[in-house]
């Protein structure tokens, strides 16, 4: 795997990690019992954004890692035993 490939595949495995990762954690304006003037309740109360890259790329890279471990092992689909037609 090519180096530019694997920054490219991580880059993006990087981006899908961070939404799935956004709302945990997350404490609106209406549960802190803090609405700002002109925002929606809904709003976050504070955006932690360290925290919450930092768990994205120690997700992203053990992700990646098991990625790379797949890749370099050879596994392919055909040589998972799924069920035939009867």
């Amino acid at each position: 795997m090519s180096i530019p490939y694997a920054l490219a595949v991580y880059f993006m495995m990087w981006w899908i990690v961070l939404f799935a990762i956004l709302p945990f954690g997350v404490r609106t304006q209406e549960e802190e019992g803090q609405v700002v003037p002109g925002t929606v309740e809904s709003a976050p109360a504070r955006f932690r954004v360290l925290r919450t890259v930092g768990w994205t790329t120690a997700v992203t890279t053990l992700l990646f890692l098991g990625f790379l471990w797949l890749r370099q092992s050879g596994i392919t689909l055909d040589d998972i035993p799924l069920p035939g037609p009867r």
